[in-house]
């Protein structure tokens, strides 16, 4: 079962919400949920519950807390237009070391891995650059990835986009990061748009979310989740 914890950001002292659930069964590792702009949703509880029932102790801090705590919004024009608006105001280093508090919480247990959607799948891309203790990450549909490729990844990042996205041209994104970094894995899913790992949207595929779910796995499983 879920619960709401607090941790303290680095950056500021700012004390800070996280939804935490503690692993189920044998313990696998940590993990670093991360959200879409629209906060923790009824979709971050469901992946939280997710990777806990895969035996890791999950996280998912409240990012936008600073302008509005507890903050979650509707799917639809105007909770996109709130959830960018506190995406823009939060930054890069805030949110970064928020992320390293919710590692910093996990890493004496065992490995670190973060995953992320939207907004949350550029955090997890900046933050296997900027984040300390990472084991790997795993990014979906993170659009800004794009726009933000001249970083060193100390961490191994797998990638995840829709060929049905309209946000994101899932070919030209897939090859600028195969460019500036080839390492990276980059899977595309045919049948899907954006949004497609929340269960029940038009946009999923569930036959694609499942099998990026599989892929996540196996990737945590090949940097040390036991």
């Amino acid at each position: 079962m879920a619960e709401t914890i607090t941790l303290k950001s680095a950056i500021d002292g700012f004390d800070f919400d996280a939804l935490h659930a503690p692993a189920e069964g044998h313990r696998r590792g940590g993990i670093v949920v991360i959200q879409e702009i629209f906060g923790l949703d009824k979709y971050v509880h469901e992946d939280v519950a997710r990777w806990a029932a895969k035996g890791f102790e999950a996280i998912a801090p409240s990012l936008y807390d600073r302008q509005a705590r507890g903050f979650t919004a509707g799917h639809d024009a105007e909770g996109m237009q709130l959830g960018f608006k506190y995406a823009t105001a939060v930054g890069v280093e805030q949110p970064m070391s928020d992320v390293q508090a919710c590692v910093d919480a996990l890493k004496d247990k065992g490995p670190v891995f973060i995953v992320g959607y939207c907004y949350g799948g550029w955090i997890v891309w900046r933050a296997a650059a900027d984040v300390a203790g990472l084991a790997a990450g795993s990014a979906y549909y993170g659009g800004r990835i794009g726009s933000d490729l001249d970083i060193t990844l100390k961490a191994p990042v797998i990638c995840h986009f829709g060929r049905k996205d309209g946000h994101i041209p899932a070919d030209e994104i897939k090859a600028k990061i195969a460019e500036k970094h080839p390492d990276v894995p980059v899977y595309i899913y045919e049948g899907s748009g954006h949004g497609f790992n929340n269960d029940g949207v038009e946009a999923q595929d569930p036959a694609d979310a499942e099998l990026a779910r599989k892929r996540s796995l196996d990737w945590f499983e090949q940097h040390g989740a036991k």
